[in-house]
């Protein structure tokens, strides 16, 4: 500890006079400076190497949870906690953000019930979605975004962004959802009981695209705690580090934060530390999978069922699962 406090203000004072404060001869730290690093140690500069490309790729957002996910992706062995460490000793921190809103109960729309009722976790995608809007200092004035989220793997999937906080700020961002997804059945839309979500052009469109509409209860934002989640991420992650001198400006860096970073590459904790683009493509995965056995199982039924039909005896057990497995 004496030896690295005199090479870390070297630079402050001669070394002679720090190994006098230590009351140690300089030939002493001369001989601890020329010493080879232990193996360990070289270790831990090469894990702290990839530790750093991994949180600078990341826009110097991500934890040691994440960076460890990152590394072990990368063929990397270390612990959660090596990880944690060589990152709290070296000031590598998770960006971290703005307080959390109080709760207000609020009462229910009287038109548009809160259908999700704060159903945050469904089981395949194209189940529920929610959207919202925020804005976004700019020189120029104002920025206001708009989108819509997946809750099955939190992906963006629909966005739109305008000048002016109107209706068709809301109704393309949902039409580009609806153009992506394409859903074949009905899906729950929620969203709070701002004025743009209850105009009339609104009510219209998820009945002419098969959508059901969902409303928050009025100031209760824990309703539509997920698009809020994303909207403090964004602002944490990428808006606060930024000056946008026009809203051009902000439109590609909210392009580039959304479309490159946030769907393909961002982990998240509610898709086991995948992205969404990841997460949604393993479920597709395992659904193809599960669709290819049930035709097989369908298949080697039928086959099963002609030769009962066909032969004049019937089979007995062990002829029947041997034919049900060939």
């Amino acid at each position: 500890m004496r030896y690295a406090f005199i090479k870390d203000h070297a630079g402050d004072f001669t070394i002679r006079s720090l190994c006098r404060l230590f009351n140690l001869h300089p030939s002493d730290y001369y001989a601890w400076l020329r010493a080879p690093k232990p193996a360990r140690q070289h270790k831990d500069d090469t894990l702290l190497g990839m530790i750093k490309q991994a949180w600078l790729e990341s826009g110097c957002v991500h934890g040691y949870r994440k960076i460890h996910q990152d590394l072990h992706d990368l063929g990397g062995r270390c612990g959660i906690n090596r990880v944690h460490n060589l990152m709290r000793n070296d000031g590598i921190k998770a960006q971290v953000g703005y307080r959390k809103p109080r709760e207000r109960s609020g009462e229910v729309h009287v038109v548009t019930p809160n259908t999700l009722a704060r159903e945050f976790n469904p089981s395949k995608p194209n189940h529920s979605w929610v959207t919202d809007i925020t804005y976004i200092r700019t020189h120029e004035g104002w920025l206001y975004l708009g989108v819509v989220i997946d809750l099955y793997s939190r992906k963006i999937i629909g966005w739109s962004m305008d000048s002016r906080m109107v209706k068709e700020l809301v109704l393309d961002a949902q039409l580009m959802a609806a153009w992506r997804r394409k859903p074949e059945s009905r899906v729950i839309v929620h969203s709070d009981q701002g004025s743009q979500y209850t105009s009339y052009k609104w009510q219209e469109f998820p009945e002419v695209h098969g959508l059901a509409r969902s409303i928050s209860r009025r100031g209760n934002c824990h309703d539509n705690a997920v698009a809020e989640s994303f909207f403090q991420l964004l602002k944490r992650e990428r808006i606060k580090k930024r000056v946008y001198l026009t809203r051009e400006m902000a439109k590609r860096d909210i392009f580039n934060y959304v479309e490159m970073f946030y769907n393909p590459v961002r982990r998240h904790t509610a898709n086991n530390l995948l992205s969404p683009q990841e997460f949604e493509r393993r479920y597709k995965n395992e659904a193809e999978k599960c669709l290819l056995n049930l035709s097989r199982f369908i298949a080697h039924t039928r086959a099963l069922s002609r030769v009962i039909r066909d032969s004049k005896a019937p089979l007995d057990y062990a002829t029947a699962i041997a034919l049900r497995s060939a």
